[in-house]
């Protein structure tokens, strides 16, 4: 690459910036306040959207997703919880991010909780669809988020966006845009995973997914990069190319306090950055997503102001 690569990837590229203020997946209120405050974190003097701009993109904002909103509260042991201002919800997010892909735009999507994968999901494999093309995944996460009402111990839809978008869960959701799954397990890998329930781990094996999940462990014993590059393989093998997921607990508390299911031993800092960079480098990601800010948990705004570097390590910026 000459200086003009490495410095403005963006160049000739355009990005549709996305929010989806959806806090009501998760157990814990906060993660709805998450897109705001990535857009107006200041990262070393300016907002994201400057940054991205600093990198050759035309930025387009599309502002927030209408988020249905539960006028109430969940009864206890209601599950799943809020599933039709979910299923209204992630209607309008697969609408807004079908929206963004079809005026040639990249997605970059800040949440909200995981729930979100929903929508966004759902808009992006329909439209490929419509292409006749597959498209793969690649979910940061500590967690599975593979349960089903079934194996949900706690009814919270942020637990269950993986399962749906491979075909598994309440119908109303995984029928989403008329089809499903939205998924081909065969191109979808799973990086970081290190607190599982019971159910999702059968699950997973009954899937025929193990070698899909590059858990803490095996990056622990093979490194972030080896690991990085075989989700990128199974990813690619989708013709579309791959979507990108990324929850911020999978960083270790440590880094990222702000987040509302934090779990010891997860990425450093570095490595989150290191795994963004090589995808960007690879090429063949067609949107990015990411979720689980919550600024309410945060500490001097570190998580908030971590995700839009984030953001930028996706987007292709470099050291040098």
């Amino acid at each position: 690459m000459n200086f003009e690569e490495t410095y403005f990837p963006g160049k000739n590229k355009k990005i549709g910036l996305l929010g989806v203020p959806l806090g009501f997946g998760a157990g814990k209120k906060g993660s709805e306040l998450g897109a705001t405050a990535i857009r107006l974190a200041s990262i070393r003097g300016n907002h994201l959207e400057e940054h991205i701009k600093d990198l050759g993109f035309e930025v387009s904002d599309y502002g927030d997703v209408e988020v249905v909103k539960p006028n109430y509260v969940a009864e206890a042991g209601e599950n799943p919880k809020y599933l039709q201002e979910m299923v209204a919800t992630s209607k309008n997010t697969a609408a807004a991010v079908k929206k963004i892909l079809q005026a040639g735009e990249f997605p970059v999507i800040l949440g909200g909780d995981h729930s979100i994968a929903i929508g966004t999901f759902s808009g992006i494999s329909s439209f490929f669809r419509e292409q006749n093309e597959e498209i793969g995944m690649i979910w940061f996460d500590a967690h599975a988020d593979i349960n089903t009402p079934e194996t949900s111990p706690s009814g919270n839809i942020h637990g269950m966006p993986f399962a749906t978008i491979l075909g598994l869960g309440s119908e109303e959701l995984v029928n989403l845009e008329g089809f499903a799954p939205k998924l081909n397990p065969k191109f979808c890998a799973h990086v970081g995973a290190r607190d599982l329930d019971l159910g999702e781990k059968r699950e997973i094996h009954q899937l025929g997914m193990r070698e899909n999940f590059f858990t803490m462990s095996d990056i622990d014993r093979r490194g972030m990069p080896a690991c990085i590059e075989d989700a990128i393989k199974i990813a690619s093998q989708a013709a579309g190319g791959f979507a990108v997921t990324f929850d911020v607990d999978i960083i270790d508390p440590r880094f990222a306090p702000g987040s509302g299911t934090l779990v010891r031993g997860g990425i450093t800092y570095r490595e989150a950055h290191l795994a963004l960079e090589i995808i960007a480098e690879r090429g063949g990601m067609r949107s990015f997503e990411i979720v689980e800010v919550n600024p309410m948990l945060d500490e001097h705004n570190i998580t908030v102001e971590l995700a839009g570097e984030l953001i930028l390590s996706a987007l292709g910026k470099t050291i040098l």
